[in-house]
């Protein structure tokens, strides 16, 4: 799975602010499981979405990466923070929330793990408990494929992203930052970041070996389809 190691320190501001989907979540978390009180977010990275969450949860964050995590617990010092892979982990404890968010499912390149997955995270929450999480469709790869390398500016700072074909199934994000150090002269961070994402039906039949209630929702339609480009899974266990 994904590291970010040579792109953690510049993974926030790259990313920009969080906030919006954050509250999204937030909300979502509100109307399914309005009482809930206990959140573990997996594949949690840096903590910005956390640290949005911490408002209203008792929050718990798992990462494979010891690097981002350094990052998370500077941000939030109070929080419980676990160095796991989330295809394997074991905490001991439940939760009322489960979350694996920001298309980070999407780097587990087998479906076997997203099963494993959906089986731990069943198994860590209590009874009547919340597992959310979003992918990045096939067709939003596809699409990223297909489309011309992208520019962002932060900072002073430039970062281009290239995605490619990485066959099986595979999208390459292909991530350089451009750190800017003085008058003309630049560093470059480069990294290779695999994606792959499967057909929600094949999804939805797996989270119900877990699952007694699975919603499946596109955040920009009314209902999902072939072209939503990010979908969110509710499952209630």
């Amino acid at each position: 799975m994904t590291s970010y190691e040579k792109l953690d320190r510049f993974y926030d501001a790259a990313m920009g602010d969080r906030t919006e989907m954050a509250s999204y979540i937030r909300r979502l978390i509100r109307r399914h499981k309005p009482r809930a009180r206990t959140l573990l977010e997996l594949a949690c990275g840096t903590g910005a979405i956390l640290k949005i969450l911490a408002k209203s949860y008792d929050v718990v964050g798992l990462d494979l990466s010891p690097s981002m995590l350094s990052i998370a617990r500077k941000k939030l010092p109070q929080v419980k923070f676990f160095q796991r892979n989330m295809v394997s982990f074991d905490l001991g404890r439940k939760f009322d929330v489960i979350i694996c968010v920001f298309d980070s499912i999407n780097h587990v390149l087998e479906f076997a793990d997203w099963q494993k997955i959906f089986r731990n995270a069943a198994q860590h929450l209590e009874e009547d408990g919340l597992f959310l999480f979003d992918i990045n469709t096939k067709a939003k790869l596809d699409r990223l494929i297909n489309a011309p390398t992208w520019v962002h500016k932060f900072g002073r700072n430039l970062e281009f992203i290239n995605v490619t074909d990485g066959r099986r199934g595979i999208a390459n994000w292909n991530i350089r930052v451009f750190e800017h150090r003085r008058g003309n002269k630049y560093g470059l961070f480069e990294e290779d970041i695999k994606q792959i994402s499967f057909p929600v039906e094949k999804i939805r039949d797996a989270l119900r070996k877990q699952f007694t209630s699975i919603k499946v929702i596109d955040p920009t339609a009314r209902r999902p389809s072939a072209k939503s480009d990010r979908l969110y899974f509710v499952c209630k266990r």
